[in-house]
């Protein structure tokens, strides 16, 4: 889908609500928002002691209809039941799916913000899901939990918010973005650069960079899974009647497929805020602010992920002074924690098991 169909069709479902706060938003960097939108979904009720909410952060591509991109994970007798819990999932600040970011229009001239939107770091969105929670008169959050970019955000809700967040559980991610993301994270900028539609950073909705974003999400294909995996689906083969590898026609239609839901500019404000990503900036010596962050949590490890590889969330094990670190196993790569959800699911039951009485959840399937 392309910006302009963003903009004029709009890119959410119906089941998702958009909160509207007039005041202005000021961002780690000092730049101002006039105002701030967050597009949000929820489940369940909240609890007459508040004390059941669930916050459930996104990846890089994602949005707040959580029960479509992480179905294993919601649902009767899952380990997110709206029978008791109150769960509360938001697109993110920067994002395309209803929230505050490059497609909305601009408040001078009405014209999709574009690159004009200024850069945002993970604090800034955890801010955002702050002034949400604060609406829907969520006080403090019994868990959050997140794959990726969603995984950043939950670190940083116990370091921004310790006081608001009884319990994590961050999924395939580290606590500071690496060189080796970095780096990979700018080749799908300049792929974006390259295309002869981007202008100096800005161009028409109506005629936006499709084959650079394309290209951007190739690559990055290629390190949300895995070698192994790649050769067990692809190998050599060709793709039938033609002379294309296989593996090549599913990178095209990978990147295709993003083109029609997804913005250019917002992929490069999101992949720059996942860069700015580091839980010590400001804060002091990386071990110690870890050190600093008592609470119960849950390490998720996907053994295949090339991206976020299992040392960097031994690492926050290692350091985090309540952290259970389990490994999901899967070939998948990065990605397994889309696929791997029956087992992920059983992780998430025994650890909010070890946190709440038995009769909190009592009932919900394992896997």
């Amino acid at each position: 889908m392309s910006a302009a169909a963003l903009i004029t069709a709009g890119a959410i479902s119906p089941r998702t609500r958009v909160l509207r706060l007039p005041e202005t938003f000021v961002l780690e960097s000092g730049e101002k928002l006039p105002a701030l939108q967050v597009a949000y979904r929820t489940w369940g009720e909240l609890a007459a002691d508040g004390r059941n909410a669930v916050l459930i952060c996104h990846a890089l591509t994602g949005s707040a209809d959580a029960d479509d991109w992480w179905p294993g994970l919601i649902g009767e007798g899952r380990a997110l039941d709206p029978a008791r819990h109150f769960i509360v999932c938001s697109n993110v600040l920067a994002g395309c799916y209803g929230s505050s970011g490059p497609i909305q229009p601009h408040p001078d001239d009405g014209e999709p913000w574009g690159s004009r939107f200024p850069r945002v770091t993970v604090r800034d969105m955890v801010q955002a899901q702050a002034r949400l929670l604060d609406h829907l008169g969520v006080g403090e959050l019994s868990l959050v939990l997140g794959p990726s970019l969603g995984g950043m955000q939950v670190l940083e809700w116990a370091a921004s918010f310790p006081q608001r967040v009884r319990a994590i559980a961050p999924i395939g991610v580290s606590g500071r973005h690496s060189a080796w993301c970095i780096g990979i994270s700018e080749a799908q900028r300049q792929a974006i650069y390259a295309d002869p539609n981007w202008q100096q950073g800005r161009y028409s909705v109506a005629d936006p960079p499709a084959k650079g974003l394309a290209v951007a999400r190739m690559f990055a294909m290629c390190s949300y899974r895995s070698r192994e995996n790649f050769q067990q689906r692809f190998g050599r083969k060709l793709q039938a009647g033609d002379t294309r590898f296989s593996v090549a026609s599913y990178l095209d239609y990978q990147g295709e497929k993003l083109v029609r839901r997804f913005d250019a500019n917002t992929y490069v404000r999101l992949t720059q805020a996942m860069d700015s990503h580091d839980l010590a900036r400001d804060r002091g010596e990386y071990s110690a602010v870890l050190a600093g962050m008592d609470l119960p949590a849950l390490i998720v490890s996907v053994d295949s992920d090339v991206l976020y590889p299992p040392c960097e969330q031994r690492e926050l094990a290692e350091h985090l002074p309540q952290a259970r670190y389990e490994v999901l196993h899967t070939s998948a790569g990065h990605d397994g924690f889309l696929i791997e959800t029956d087992a992920l699911n059983a992780m998430l039951v025994s650890f909010m098991q070890s946190l709440a009485p038995q009769r909190e959840t009592a009932g919900v399937q394992t896997g």
